[in-house]
């Protein structure tokens, strides 16, 4: 009887599924073996795609006739690095004893890939491949994916757009990159004073580059407007009552539609504040009277599951942690069988797990930081009925189901660091609150009346707690307040004692103006991108959704993958286009970044819209899909690589860039610099 093979992405994995097997292997050089299995790893990547140059030498030299560069057949090779653990695995995929071959690399595009290459360079035939896909490192998710293990064939789609997903970058990357710094690259160096610049594009960088520029330069352009409001002080008649009321120009006002308001809140000019102001406070005492009470109840549900992208712009906003940084951990806690998959889009689960998961909940219960919530969920049983809430949704999940935690690998905790743990108890705590009933708010609005000007009061009061008594995490920094208060504007947070002030009062009720205040605003510029805000708008196709449920409507691929996200802007920092600040996790651009974005934008614009990038990614996704052929992906981007080339060999437009490198440069000190010693120099050549 032949031996079955089970190869994985890391050493790490590939330990863990030498123990699940729970057969005695001895250790070789590169893999462990038993008398029934052999258990090797690749190490990431052990082939990679051939430079330019293998396919022939005078593709080493940049030059703008070899372009673009378009290969019938592609080249690949060993990685020289890990050299000797390919021979290892390339051995071990042909030895004859071996009749079945498990692929057990990451359950994603990437670890398709991974195998593909290794498979396809090691020249694999005639042996039974099986692909193994699980959502966890647990023993049992492990068991259950070699049990469940389908064909390999059926996982060819997937296969297909990982290679089309590599060709797109690496010809997107060679073609343009070549072609723009042998173009453009001199006018680039001679500016900045350095002896040459290469201009470096890519296929999803160089859009997340032109969305920070133009956020950037929104901000520059934005002209501040200040306004001024008029707000009451009042109170009830019995004085315990006291709270604001906001003045607004409504219907009936003296103001209403008049061309001295910024918004009908608000006035463009302070006198006319004032000359209000002036004209309420005329009698004494003053008084309002209560017009118009609305009393309604609102319910907020407990948030969506984390996918790679929530979670990452919760650990940027919570830890000030960047994405890189966040995908490590999580990757750290998947390894060490306390989360699922991270590389996940998905944010709810699907119905198979929803049927086990008391089984994470009884694991959670030894968990000190919120173990008494998985306690209470199973007495009192609210996970019978998750199945049937908006938690749980097969049509949204592709790959894997949302981040949660396993409820296992609990000894595992006690060698985290503490970075690690905040993240896993935030994943746990964000799990856990999908198991109780909503935030319920009274929410109160008064319109008060006094000399024919109506002032406005809108109250929020937290009644019932729900699912926020989960969400406040140990490392918060204020325990005694709720982190989630959910005010919005213009609204006034009250706590329960006050509940009873307000339900005292009705229409007709007498309110005393204890006086005036005028409050100076003024309209704010757009926000910078910080680093977890950057990868929802990725998400987004370019889109920064701020509401939760609106992004869980919108389906379809964005900017990159979960997989590929983090990395891309870790990119664009080491080659110095976008600098992140790391106490508050904004990302700005670089003058260099700025000036690469003036050369794709009179060069090779679309490069730069959001929309175009992300029907990329769903073109890749609609061959893992089948809906398309790899043949007509392929054709389309050559027709756009052959178009933008020629385009691009045709334009004069190298000295017209010096306008916009000058008007970037005056918002960096080196720019600012170099222009005034170009003026000097100007001028004295001039004077003689």
């Amino acid at each position: 009887m032949g031996k079955s093979l089970f190869i994985a992405e890391k050493p790490s994995v590939a330990q863990e599924f030498a123990k699940a097997l729970k057969e005695p292997m001895t250790r070789k050089d590169g893999y462990l073996e038993s008398e029934h299995a052999v258990v090797t790893w690749c190490v990431g990547h052990l082939v990679t795609m051939s430079y330019p140059e293998k396919y022939d030498i005078k593709y080493k030299r940049w030059t703008l006739e070899t372009l673009p560069f378009l290969p019938e057949e592609f080249k690949y090779e060993v990685i020289p690095a890990v050299k000797k653990q390919f021979e290892i695995v390339s051995g071990l995929l042909n030895r004859e004893d071996v009749e079945t071959i498990y692929v057990c690399t990451d359950s994603g595009r990437e670890g398709e890939y991974i195998y593909r290459l290794v498979a396809m360079m090691a020249g694999v035939k005639e042996k039974t491949q099986k692909r193994v896909w699980i959502d966890s490192q647990t023993e049992e998710e492990i068991l259950r994916g070699i049990s469940e293990a389908k064909d390999i064939s059926e996982y060819d789609n997937l296969s297909e757009s990982a290679y089309l997903r590599a060709k797109e970058d690496y010809l997107m990357g060679i073609n343009f990159s070549r072609l723009l710094s042998l173009k453009y690259g001199n006018a680039v160096s001679s500016y900045l004073g350095t002896r040459y610049q290469a201009i470096s594009v890519g296929r999803v960088m160089t859009c997340v580059l032109g969305m920070v520029v133009r956020r950037e330069r929104e901000i520059r352009s934005f002209v501040k407007t200040p306004f001024y409001r008029v707000v009451a002080s009042l109170e009830t008649e019995d004085g315990v009552g006291k709270f604001d009321g906001e003045w607004r120009a409504v219907k009936g006002s003296r103001y209403f539609e008049s061309p001295k308001l910024y918004k009908e809140n608000g006035f463009k000019e302070k006198k006319d504040a004032e000359e209000l102001v002036g004209i309420l406070s005329t009698e004494s005492p003053c008084q309002a009277v209560i017009e118009k009470i609305e009393r309604k109840k609102e319910n907020k549900n407990p948030p969506f599951l984390f996918n790679l992208a929530e979670l990452q712009n919760e650990c940027s906003r919570l830890f000030k942690i960047s994405p890189d940084e966040t995908l490590k951990i999580v990757q750290e806690l998947y390894e060490k069988k306390l989360v699922t998959y991270p590389r996940t889009d998905a944010r709810v689960l699907s119905t198979a797990v929803a049927k086990e998961i008391y089984k994470n909940l009884r694991g959670l219960q030894s968990y000190t930081k919120a173990g008494e919530f998985a306690t209470e969920i199973l007495n009192q049983g609210s996970y019978k009925g998750i199945a049937k809430t908006r938690y749980v949704n097969d049509k949204q999940i592709t790959d894997h189901y949302a981040i949660i935690p396993t409820g296992q690998g609990m000894n595992a905790l006690r060698s985290l660091s503490l970075a690690s743990e905040n993240v896993y108890e935030t994943i746990v705590r964000r799990f856990l609150s999908v198991f109780y009933p909503p935030a319920v708010y009274q929410k109160v609005g008064l319109i008060s009346v006094t000399k024919e000007e109506r002032l406005f009061s809108s109250f929020r009061i937290l009644i019932e707690e729900g699912y926020l008594k989960v969400t406040q995490n140990s490392f918060a920094k204020k325990k005694a307040e709720k982190v989630e208060t959910d005010a919005k504007e213009g609204e006034q947070m009250e706590d329960k004692t006050f509940l009873s002030v307000l339900q005292s009062l009705k229409k007709g009720s007498i309110l005393q103006v204890k006086g005036y205040q005028i409050k100076e605003g003024e309209t704010s510029p757009p926000k910078r991108y910080t680093s977890g805000s950057m990868i929802l708008a990725m998400e987004n196709a370019g889109q920064l959704i701020e509401d939760e449920e609106l992004r869980a409507q919108i389906k379809g691929s964005g900017i990159g993958t979960s997989a590929t996200r983090a990395e891309i802007l870790k990119k664009l920092m080491m080659i110095s286009y976008l600098s992140l600040n790391k106490k508050t996790q904004v990302i700005t651009p670089t003058q260099l970044g700025e000036m690469i974005f003036d050369v794709v934008n009179v060069s090779i614009r679309p490069l730069l819209n959001p929309e175009l990038t992300a029907s990329w990614e769903k073109g890749l996704t609609f061959v893992a899909e089948g809906q398309i052929t790899p043949d007509e992906y392929m054709q389309k981007l050559e027709q756009f690589i052959t178009v933008r080339t020629n385009a691009v060999l045709g334009l004069r437009n190298q000295f017209a860039l010096r306008r916009f490198f000058d008007e970037a440069s005056v918002y960096y000190q080196s720019g600012k610099k170099k222009s005034q010693k170009k003026e000097k120099t100007n001028g004295t050549v001039k004077n003689q």
